[in-house]
Protein backbone atom coordinates (compact mmCIF):
# COMPACT_ATOMS: atom_id res chain seq x y z
CA UNK A 1 0.00 0.00 0.00
CA UNK A 2 1.32 3.44 -0.93
CA UNK A 3 0.81 5.37 2.30
CA UNK A 4 2.41 8.51 0.82
CA UNK A 5 -0.70 8.88 -1.34
CA UNK A 6 -2.85 9.00 1.81
CA UNK A 7 -0.68 11.15 4.11
CA UNK A 8 -1.50 14.85 3.78
CA UNK A 9 1.28 17.43 3.53
CA UNK A 10 0.43 20.74 5.19
CA UNK A 11 2.78 23.56 4.14
CA UNK A 12 3.94 26.10 6.74
CA UNK A 13 2.58 24.17 9.74
CA UNK A 14 3.22 24.57 12.63
CA UNK A 15 5.45 27.38 11.39
CA UNK A 16 6.63 28.83 8.09
CA UNK A 17 9.02 26.56 6.22
CA UNK A 18 7.79 23.29 7.76
CA UNK A 19 5.98 20.82 5.49
CA UNK A 20 3.98 18.94 8.14
CA UNK A 21 3.07 15.30 7.47
CA UNK A 22 -0.48 14.79 8.70
CA UNK A 23 -1.52 11.21 9.51
CA UNK A 24 -5.19 12.13 10.03
CA UNK A 25 -6.24 10.76 6.60
CA UNK A 26 -4.67 7.39 7.52
CA UNK A 27 -6.64 7.17 10.76
CA UNK A 28 -9.84 7.65 8.77
CA UNK A 29 -8.88 4.85 6.37
CA UNK A 30 -9.47 1.34 7.81
CA UNK A 31 -7.45 -0.34 5.04
CA UNK A 32 -4.43 1.89 5.67
CA UNK A 33 -4.74 1.46 9.43
CA UNK A 34 -4.96 -2.32 9.10
CA UNK A 35 -1.96 -2.35 6.78
CA UNK A 36 0.14 -0.34 9.26
CA UNK A 37 -0.85 -2.48 12.23
CA UNK A 38 -0.14 -5.65 10.24
CA UNK A 39 3.36 -4.41 9.33
CA UNK A 40 4.17 -3.48 12.93
CA UNK A 41 2.85 -6.81 14.24
CA UNK A 42 5.10 -8.63 11.72
CA UNK A 43 8.03 -6.51 12.94
CA UNK A 44 7.39 -7.83 16.46
CA UNK A 45 7.77 -11.47 15.43
CA UNK A 46 10.68 -13.29 17.10
CA UNK A 47 11.39 -10.33 19.39
CA UNK A 48 9.57 -11.75 22.45
CA UNK A 49 7.88 -8.41 23.08
CA UNK A 50 6.39 -8.15 26.56
CA UNK A 51 5.23 -4.50 26.42
CA UNK A 52 4.52 -1.88 23.77
CA UNK A 53 5.46 1.67 24.73
CA UNK A 54 3.92 4.63 22.89
CA UNK A 55 5.14 8.21 23.03
CA UNK A 56 2.64 11.01 23.68
CA UNK A 57 0.61 11.93 21.85
CA UNK A 58 0.32 10.45 18.39
CA UNK A 59 2.27 7.36 19.46
CA UNK A 60 -0.84 6.57 21.51
CA UNK A 61 -2.91 5.89 18.40
CA UNK A 62 -1.20 2.77 17.04
CA UNK A 63 0.76 1.52 20.07
CA UNK A 64 -2.24 0.23 22.09
CA UNK A 65 -3.60 -1.53 19.00
CA UNK A 66 -0.23 -3.20 18.36
CA UNK A 67 -0.08 -4.27 22.02
CA UNK A 68 -3.58 -5.72 21.81
CA UNK A 69 -2.82 -7.61 18.59
CA UNK A 70 0.30 -9.26 20.03
CA UNK A 71 -1.32 -9.88 23.43
CA UNK A 72 0.79 -7.65 25.68
CA UNK A 73 0.28 -4.48 27.70
CA UNK A 74 0.56 -0.89 26.51
CA UNK A 75 2.68 1.61 28.46
CA UNK A 76 2.50 5.38 27.85
CA UNK A 77 5.42 7.78 27.90
CA UNK A 78 4.01 11.22 28.56
CA UNK A 79 5.10 14.80 28.86
CA UNK A 80 6.19 15.76 32.37
CA UNK A 81 3.39 16.27 34.86
CA UNK A 82 0.78 14.10 33.11
CA UNK A 83 1.26 10.82 35.04
CA UNK A 84 -0.25 10.50 38.54
CA UNK A 85 2.10 8.00 40.21
CA UNK A 86 5.86 7.94 40.83
CA UNK A 87 7.78 8.44 37.60
CA UNK A 88 11.18 8.37 35.99
CA UNK A 89 11.91 11.59 34.08
CA UNK A 90 14.16 12.19 31.09
CA UNK A 91 15.09 15.62 29.79
CA UNK A 92 15.97 16.02 26.12
CA UNK A 93 17.01 18.69 23.65
CA UNK A 94 14.59 20.44 21.33
CA UNK A 95 15.50 22.74 18.48
CA UNK A 96 15.09 25.70 20.86
CA UNK A 97 15.35 24.55 24.46
CA UNK A 98 14.55 21.35 26.32
CA UNK A 99 11.56 19.24 27.30
CA UNK A 100 10.91 16.34 29.66
CA UNK A 101 9.07 13.06 29.29
CA UNK A 102 8.24 10.49 31.93
CA UNK A 103 7.09 6.94 32.54
CA UNK A 104 5.50 5.36 35.61
CA UNK A 105 8.24 3.80 37.72
CA UNK A 106 6.41 0.48 38.08
CA UNK A 107 5.34 -0.01 34.43
CA UNK A 108 8.47 -1.76 33.15
CA UNK A 109 10.99 -4.04 34.80
CA UNK A 110 14.19 -5.95 34.12
CA UNK A 111 13.42 -8.71 31.66
CA UNK A 112 10.78 -6.79 29.68
CA UNK A 113 11.38 -6.66 25.92
CA UNK A 114 9.84 -3.46 24.63
CA UNK A 115 8.57 -2.32 21.26
CA UNK A 116 8.79 1.48 21.21
CA UNK A 117 6.39 3.28 18.86
CA UNK A 118 5.95 6.88 17.78
CA UNK A 119 4.28 8.34 14.71
CA UNK A 120 7.29 10.09 13.16
CA UNK A 121 11.07 9.86 13.38
CA UNK A 122 12.38 13.39 12.81
CA UNK A 123 15.62 14.32 14.62
CA UNK A 124 15.30 11.34 16.95
CA UNK A 125 15.53 13.34 20.18
CA UNK A 126 12.19 12.22 21.59
CA UNK A 127 12.77 8.56 20.75
CA UNK A 128 16.29 8.70 22.14
CA UNK A 129 14.91 10.12 25.42
CA UNK A 130 12.20 7.43 25.47
CA UNK A 131 14.88 4.73 25.01
CA UNK A 132 16.84 6.17 27.94
CA UNK A 133 13.70 6.06 30.10
CA UNK A 134 12.95 2.47 29.13
CA UNK A 135 16.51 1.37 29.79
CA UNK A 136 16.53 3.12 33.21
CA UNK A 137 13.80 0.67 34.25
CA UNK A 138 16.02 -2.30 33.37
CA UNK A 139 13.88 -3.20 30.34
CA UNK A 140 15.37 -3.77 26.89
CA UNK A 141 14.31 -1.98 23.71
CA UNK A 142 13.81 -4.87 21.28
CA UNK A 143 12.58 -2.66 18.43
CA UNK A 144 11.50 0.84 17.46
CA UNK A 145 8.84 1.59 14.85
CA UNK A 146 7.37 4.71 13.28
CA UNK A 147 4.92 5.30 10.47
CA UNK A 148 7.03 8.10 8.96
CA UNK A 149 10.78 8.70 8.82
CA UNK A 150 12.02 12.14 7.80
CA UNK A 151 15.35 10.89 6.46
CA UNK A 152 16.65 14.38 5.68
CA UNK A 153 16.76 15.12 9.44
CA UNK A 154 19.02 12.09 10.01
CA UNK A 155 17.27 10.98 13.21
CA UNK A 156 18.22 7.38 12.47
CA UNK A 157 21.71 8.24 13.79
CA UNK A 158 20.18 8.40 17.28
CA UNK A 159 18.76 4.90 16.83
CA UNK A 160 21.61 3.11 15.06
CA UNK A 161 21.96 0.53 17.86
CA UNK A 162 18.30 -0.52 17.65
CA UNK A 163 16.22 -2.58 15.27
CA UNK A 164 14.13 0.07 13.48
CA UNK A 165 11.20 0.04 11.06
CA UNK A 166 9.58 2.97 9.28
CA UNK A 167 6.89 2.48 6.67
CA UNK A 168 7.11 5.81 4.81
CA UNK A 169 10.39 7.59 4.12
CA UNK A 170 10.73 11.21 3.03
CA UNK A 171 14.14 12.07 1.58
CA UNK A 172 13.52 15.82 1.63
CA UNK A 173 11.25 18.33 3.31
CA UNK A 174 9.74 19.20 -0.05
CA UNK A 175 8.14 15.81 -0.70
Amino acid sequence: MDLKQIIRSVPDFPKKGINFKDLSPIWKNPDATNFIISEFVKFCENKNITKVVGVESRGFIFAPIIANKIGVGFIPIRKKGKLPSKTLIQEYELEYGTDKIEIHLEDLKTGDNVLLHDDVLATGGTLQAAIKLIEKTGAKVAGVCCVIELQFLNGIENLKNYDFLSLVKYKSGDE
